[in-house]
């Protein structure tokens, strides 16, 4: 894949936050999905190289509006959001 970090929505931004239109709740969710990337390239420094398993998928509160569901994927040195779930506030 390639060499550097990075995050997106999977399988795609449609899917996975489309009917939400609150921007500033979105841009809080990628705000956070920055900082787990950020985190899990300090973690998996080879990332690409990395042959254990992938960590399980993990759930992210945004404040009391709403919360994410992600994967960490080392070998795709990649931060899958699988799921966006809007509470709406």
């Amino acid at each position: 894949m390639t060499d550097s970090w990075a995050w997106e929505y999977d399988p795609d931004p449609g899917f996975v936050i489309g009917g939400i239109d609150n921007l500033a709740f979105v841009a809080k969710v990628e705000e956070r999905a920055d900082e787990l990337v950020r985190a899990a390239a300090a973690l998996y420094l080879d990332g690409a190289k990395y042959t254990g398993t992938s960590p399980r998928m993990q759930e992210e509160a945004v404040d009391a509006s709403g919360m994410f569901v992600y994967q960490v994927v080392p070998r795709h040195q990649r931060v899958y959001i699988r799921q966006v779930t809007f509470l709406g506030q």
